[in-house]
């Protein structure tokens, strides 16, 4: 586990200043601190490892490139061979990731060499004859970079809190990426919680020159050396036209080579399994490549509805894996909550991060590798708004304006509890099928739906908690993302592969992988996803619709490589996410915790929200009203993060 920095320097020492900035970051799993400087071009380059084998910041053989790298290279022999093609003569054991990297940049260049890695990573590289500063990150996003300027100061690093470190970073609260957290959860790049520090966007390189002209350097800006629009489109362009068997096989075999060298490098590995698809698939293909019994990790819930622990020691017994399980108490979330600023760096607020922590602090009692099925639903088509694209959206798109218009108006003619009631009153003579759960939510919702005029509408709609939060946020504005530029989405034969490939450069990049990659880093686990495999995933989109969604179903083709190594029946059950009991949680144990948090004179003086809708919102929710819980825990997973700056 590493973390990789650098920054511009006039008069600082740039020596003292990292090594400040490394040491101020307080984490006590990183305990070796290297610096680099060029003093007649003012940067310093610095690297902090867990490792003391990891020789880093790397000048390359040839005496022009200086890199640091934080992450894994899974095609370390593969890469070793091509350059012993060019001319090395080392073995593969002498060669490190760096090593290997430091080599293929002098003999490839950058962007051959990018291009050409399987793996996760950022990555800096200075250019000590052009004087350029490269910043690059993993084409899926498994590896988070920031960088930006602080006044005249460029500075970068895979931590934000490293940043944060830096005696002349200003620290001043974007109000404008808070209204973003608010609707989704999570701060989506290129945006940060830091006015002027910005997040690198996944498969994206930025070429800073630093010589001369101080406003050129302030004009540079990232380009893709991969792009995610383009392989969907010449996927859909150019399908697999293969059997439905030959795309079982391919897939499998591709998902096999992938496991292969994301374990090939270590002997201390396990996987995560739910029960689900997902873990399920990943779990089974390793296991079947193992003679020894893989260890495996799940977390369970007393809570009716939120617990697949059952399942997933089903699955395991069927495999024959070593399975680990632990079970969720609210004092366990209680005891946690303090320390999420912390290892979130920013405000973060996808619920399931408590979960997805103690499930990687109980994997690294016994592992220092797990392996994770996350990926698949993107991919794959597994998660139930894809569904709802089919089996609502069409529909509604077909009825005239003027007549959704008038549903709408009739829906909304009821109040939410008004329309409980009415189900309630109803209940004995209503058909089974017509016998919904909070029904008044699930009008407000068509209402809301029938109002919209395009696809794009209706998956903002879906993918939104607060869907006006510059009312919520003091002088803020909501600013434009991948979500709200339409030019920035591939032109795809579906709105189910627009969806599909907007929350791979969205929602996957900015919530699943930050809940992983950070807690992995917390707990210096380090933790893999075989799915994120460029080659899987141009795999996936190659694959026709009908092979993810088929029968009202997603994930059709996955489920075909499972259910050649588990029986269908251990399988099959509605689709659960990785959640907790939050709104219960948020009225019994966590609420003095949040009212605390919430407190009116509180949100009045600190200045970032108006407390009115806020207040109302959390009165509504204990009083059983309304379940608010995630509105609710986006503004909470603020105000913990605010109260430890």
């Amino acid at each position: 586990m590493s973390i990789i920095a650098g920054f511009t320097y006039n008069e600082t020492d740039p020596g003292l200043c990292l090594t400040g900035v490394f040491n101020n970051f307080k984490n006590k799993n990183y305990f070796l601190n290297n610096v680099w400087s060029d003093k007649g071009s003012h940067i310093a380059l610095g690297f902090s490892s867990s490792s003391s084998a990891d020789k880093q910041p790397m000048e390359s053989v040839c005496g022009r490139y200086v890199l640091v790298f934080n992450g894994k290279v899974y095609n370390q022999l593969i890469l070793h061979n091509q350059l012993l093609n060019l001319g090395l003569n080392r073995s593969s054991q002498e060669f490190s990731d760096t090593e290997i990297l430091s080599a293929s940049i002098s003999a490839l260049g950058i962007d051959k060499t990018l291009l050409s890695i399987a793996g996760k990573f950022t990555i800096a590289v200075w250019d000590k004859k052009n004087k350029v500063l490269t910043l690059a990150r993993d084409r899926m996003g498994e590896k988070p970079l920031y960088w930006g300027w602080s006044g005249d100061l460029l500075i970068f690093s895979s931590e934000l809190a490293a940043i944060k470190a830096h005696p002349k970073f200003e620290g001043v609260v974007n109000r404008d990426a808070l209204t973003l957290l608010l609707r989704h959860c999570y701060i989506p790049a290129p945006y940060s919680i830091y006015q002027g520090i910005e997040k690198l966007l996944p498969g994206h390189v930025l070429q800073i020159p630093l010589q001369g002209n101080l406003s050129k350097s302030k004009a540079a800006s990232s380009k893709p050396y991969w792009s995610l629009n383009q392989l969907v489109e010449e996927g859909i362009a150019e399908p697999f036209n293969g059997t439905s068997e030959q795309a079982v096989n391919v897939l499998e075999a591709q998902l096999r080579e992938s496991i292969t060298e994301q374990t090939s490098d270590n002997n201390s590995f396990g996987a995560f399994l739910s029960g689900g698809v997902d873990s399920s698939v990943i779990t089974a293909l390793l296991q079947s490549q193992n003679d020894l019994p893989v260890k495996t990790f799940t977390l369970g819930f007393d809570e009716a509805g939120y617990n697949e622990a059952e399942h997933a020691k089903a699955v395991a017994k069927f495999l024959g894996t070593e399975h680990t399980e632990l079970y969720i108490k609210p004092d366990d979330a209680l005891d946690l909550i303090p320390h999420l600023p912390s290892i979130y760096a920013e405000p973060f607020a996808d619920s399931s991060q408590i979960p997805t922590f103690l499930a990687q602090q109980l994997a690294k009692q016994y592992v220092s590798t797990v392996l994770s099925g996350d990926g698949g639903d993107e991919l794959f088509g597994g998660y139930n708004r894809y569904i709802a694209a089919q089996k609502v959206w069409k529909p509604v798109q077909r009825m005239p304006k003027i007549i959704r218009h008038i549903a709408a108006g009739s829906l909304r003619s009821l109040s939410p509890n008004s329309w409980d009631r009415l189900f309630e009153y109803a209940k004995p003579i209503l058909p089974k099928k017509l016998q919904l759960s909070i029904p008044g939510e699930k009008a407000r919702k068509l209402s809301e739906v029938l109002m919209l005029s395009s696809g794009e509408e209706f998956y903002r709609q879906l993918t939104s908690h607060w869907t006006d939060p510059v009312s919520v946020v003091i002088n803020a504005q909501e600013p434009i993302t991948l979500l709200t530029d339409s030019a920035a989405w591939p032109k795809t034969d579906s709105l189910q592969h627009s969806m599909m490939a907007m929350d791979v450069q969205t929602y996957m990049v900015d919530d699943a992988l930050v809940k992983v990659e950070r807690a992995a880093m917390a707990n210096s686990l380090d933790v893999r996803v075989p799915m994120l495999d460029h080659r899987v995933v141009d795999l996936a989109w190659k694959m026709p619709l009908n092979y993810k969604i088929r029968n009202g179903q997603g994930k059709w083709l996955l489920r075909q490589v499972l259910y050649r190594h588990v029986p269908k029946q251990l399988i099959e059950r509605p689709k659960a996410g990785f959640g907790i009991p939050l709104a219960s949680w948020l009225r019994g144990p966590l609420r003095d915790w949040a009212e605390s948090l919430l407190n009116e004179s509180r949100l009045q003086q600190e200045g970032y929200f108006y407390p009115a809708p806020i207040r109302a919102m959390w009165l509504e929710h204990l009083s059983g009203k309304k379940n608010w819980q995630y509105h609710l825990w986006n503004v909470l997973m603020f105000q913990a993060w605010l109260e430890v700056q």
